[in-house]
């Protein structure tokens, strides 16, 4: 099978020609043992038996000798080749020597792998609507941030197979899956979640009746402020609520495994005085997880506009990822007491920024391009933060254009990186 190309595949290339060891972490099943694979000239595979992992502990040296670059699939299965890796990285720390990939983090590595935090890492994703077969991008990100213009783009995907998409998720082992494969996939997924990764990933006791009633009241928030007092009385077994530590500590775990990447909250400078909120958004790692989560399929979805507005913002969220990772930009939100959100801030590694509204139909367009403005106009200090690099709103409608307010109306699906 030919391979799919990936975003993230010029990043990996990159960083491996300066670098003698590059970290590639992110949920399981997101195609880093593909694209490991693809970027390997040789590779151990740590997860594939239990005989591999006593053999990292016998003969670490015989893991890590072949041809560079060396993909250690799952190498923090055997954390103790950490310290082997750092003496064959102080005899010879040539670029492009180790690609080690990893699905989870175990809570006690950092006793073994000391140092191994430093190392420079690439945060993969499932996969972005601009790495979809069905998809057509035509507007870069990059490029918006240098002054492109957005000019008749037109979305191949109708609202209805945009929902489609959301609920069959970026998982490349899905792309030629039928939507009800799908949604058997990533049912199993949260089952395999809650009775298998999350046990392995922590200490604590787990109960997966309990981490379900999180995943699904994660899910119900999608794309909306969360907290753990919230999260605490709406995780519950048998009536009785969840303490703040038990959510805390399940909420560590999917952070462990990949599954939870909360959005920070924005803290600019202000005009007004006006107080900002500081509770971070829910995201899970991968939007069809919350609908599965919520027992979702296209229909209900696509029938369900408030449901699919908060799915959407998520997708747009999630695929934002992926096209700036390795970049240095940072993807945050914005929400102050009056109650003016923007769904999306990137803060550039410059210290410039942009601002993002999602809208899933044309019809609310307008009023997304009047929040951007009021944030810029109203809300945030300019001498202090600058002018945005650009404002845009990211819609589920078919068509794009830049307005006159010069604000980009851009379909997700035709926006790449």
């Amino acid at each position: 099978m030919a391979y799919l190309p990936r975003i993230i595949d010029q990043r990996l290339s990159r960083l491996l020609r300066g670098n003698p060891v590059v970290r590639l972490e992110g949920p399981r099943g997101c195609g880093k043992t593909t694209t490991g694979l693809h970027h390997a000239a040789s590779a151990v595979h740590l997860d594939t038996n239990t005989s591999m992992v006593e053999l990292a502990q016998l003969d670490p040296d015989r893991l890590l000798t072949g041809p560079a670059p060396r993909l250690i699939d799952e190498w923090r299965l055997a954390p103790t080749l950490w310290t082997q890796l750092n003496e064959h990285l102080d005899a010879t720390a040539l670029p492009g020597g180790y690609v080690l990939a990893s699905s989870a983090t175990p809570p006690d590595y950092r006793r073994h792998t000391k140092g191994a935090d430093q190392l420079p890492v690439l945060r993969m994703r499932t996969m972005a609507l601009a790495e979809n077969p069905r998809c057509t991008p035509q507007v870069s990100l990059a490029g918006l941030a240098y002054g492109d213009r957005v000019n008749k783009v037109r979305s191949p995907l109708s609202c209805r197979e945009l929902a489609g998409e959301a609920v069959r998720g970026g998982w490349p082992a899905l792309v030629d899956a039928s939507i009800e494969q799908a949604i058997h996939y990533n049912t199993g997924y949260l089952h395999d979640l809650t009775h298998t990764d999350l046990p392995a990933a922590s200490p604590t006791r787990h109960q997966p009746d309990r981490i379900g009633q999180l995943l699904a009241s994660l899910a119900r928030h999608t794309s909306g402020a969360v907290s753990l007092a919230g999260l605490a009385a709406d995780t519950h077994t048998a009536g009785e609520g969840a303490g703040r530590d038990t959510v805390r500590a399940y909420l560590d775990a999917l952070t462990r495994v990949h599954t939870w990447e909360p959005q920070p909250a924005w803290q600019p400078p202000l005009r007004t005085r006006a107080r900002l909120r500081h509770q971070p958004r829910a995201h899970l790692a991968d939007p069809a997880l919350a609908c599965a989560a919520l027992q979702l399929d296209q229909d209900r979805l696509a029938d369900d506009p408030d449901t699919f507005a908060a799915v959407f913002t998520s997708m747009v969220v999630h695929d934002l990822r992926v096209y700036l990772e390795g970049t240095g930009a940072r993807l945050v939100h914005y929400r102050d007491e009056t109650g003016l959100t923007i769904d999306a801030i990137i803060e550039y590694a410059d210290g410039g920024w942009a601002a993002i509204q999602t809208s899933l139909g044309e019809h609310r367009v307008v009023d997304a391009e009047i929040r951007l403005h009021k944030l810029c106009e109203e809300r945030l200090d300019l001498d202090q933060t600058g002018q945005p690099r650009f404002l845009a709103v990211i819609t589920g409608a078919t068509t794009g254009h830049t307005t006159r307010s010069h604000t980009y109306v851009i379909p997700l699906t035709t926006l790449t990186a």
